[in-house]
């Protein structure tokens, strides 16, 4: 194998905690007790997969010595034909699963299976960009339901039209960040709108943030000192209650000029409690940006140069395609991708990604 002996090394200790847990499921002690029994056998369920490549990568390198052997020893012509062509079937696979181990052992993004805050705000266009705000609010509204997740509108800043100045989704799942994550950036897009007389193709944009939803226990302090807080009643559709009632909840965070706001409920306790942790992401987001600003570079993939206005995708209508430009990818297919087929752009970016930290890592990875 030519595995480094650093991943050979975290195989090995996978290996041999996966015959723990295995045995540890089977006795007494855990059966009797559903939380641990339910915690190990998650644990394990991780670890399988990976141990069931190691086998099969261990299994075909067997074979491909055996063929060398084979070659090296043997005189009869038909049965060195077999193992040159079993040594070359053999090579081929064992490149295969060693890349499928080493993309498994990357490092996971610790904030991959949380709940994501996305927000999409019109940029330059005016009307035409709140529109498109609207196209986009749809777009991953439909990608998440396909995936399984569910989806709140939380505040919307509507438009005459029907579009959205600006729009808060929250998107909530196992997963859902590493679904969204790469969405953060500026979003173009060139139609010729309905109200243009002259057929001219106009551009607009719109920018998207995607902010992980952060745990109570790792957030950012907030002083109660610190918080404006004002309620008001909800616009838009929501009955006869909600536009009786002050349920909708504005939060302004005064030392860094945040203002988050959430109106889907009809109890303001509830979207207070929803407008904090926005306001919680907003700031943890605010903090890493800081922190991590030196090296930016490795962050291309998510947000581009970390500046949101950076042209991340541009949507063209009359040649109907998408191009990300990040990694310079065209698909055309702009119909399907507007109507929530995102997985191949997300699959795409992902390859990036993974190559990106492959290269990172040097060869240890």
């Amino acid at each position: 194998m030519s595995l480094s002996p650093r991943l050979a090394g975290q195989l090995e200790q996978l290996r041999l905690r996966a015959e723990e847990l295995e045995h540890r499921l089977a006795s007494v002690e855990v059966l009797q007790d559903p939380q641990q029994y339910q915690a190990l056998s998650r644990e394990l369920g991780e670890i399988q997969p990976l141990c069931e490549l190691l086998a099969r990568l261990e299994r075909r390198q067997r074979e491909l010595d055996e063929a060398a052997r084979i070659l090296q020893e043997e005189g009869d012509a038909e049965l060195r034909a077999l193992a040159s062509e079993e040594l070359s079937v053999a090579e081929a696979e064992i490149a295969e699963l060693e890349a499928q181990l080493r993309l498994r052992l990357l490092p996971k993004d610790p904030q991959d299976e949380r709940n994501v805050f996305l927000e999409i705000r019109a940029g330059t266009g005016g009307e035409e960009a709140a529109l498109f705000a609207g196209d986009l609010a749809r777009m991953y509204s439909r990608y998440a339901e396909s995936k399984g997740f569910t989806v709140t509108l939380l505040s919307a800043s509507d438009s005459e039209r029907g579009g959205y100045r600006e729009v808060v989704l929250e998107i909530a799942g196992r997963g859902a960040y590493s679904r969204f994550k790469f969405e953060s950036g500026g979003h173009r897009v060139q139609r010729v709108p309905e109200t243009e007389a002259q057929g001219r193709i106009h551009t607009s944009a719109c920018t998207v943030a995607v902010l992980p939803e952060v745990e109570e226990i790792e957030g950012i302090q907030i002083q109660s000192s610190d918080l404006r807080i004002d309620t008001f009643r909800a616009s838009g559709a929501g009955g006869q209650h909600v536009n009786k009632t002050d349920s909708a909840v504005r939060i302004t965070h005064l030392p860094s000029g945040l203002v988050v706001a959430c109106q889907e409920d009809r109890s303001q306790h509830k979207n207070r409690a929803k407008a904090m942790a926005l306001l919680q992401a907003r700031l943890m987001e605010m903090e890493q940006e800081k922190q991590h600003s030196a090296t930016a570079a490795t962050r291309r993939l998510l947000v581009g140069s970390g500046d949101r206005s950076e042209r991340i995708r541009t949507y063209n209508f009359p040649q109907g395609r998408v191009t990300d430009h990040r990694i310079n990818l065209t698909l055309y297919r702009l119909e399907a991708i507007l109507a929530g087929e995102l997985d191949p752009l997300y699959e795409a970016l992902l390859r990036e990604h993974q190559a990106d930290l492959l290269e990172s890592l040097g060869d240890d990875a």
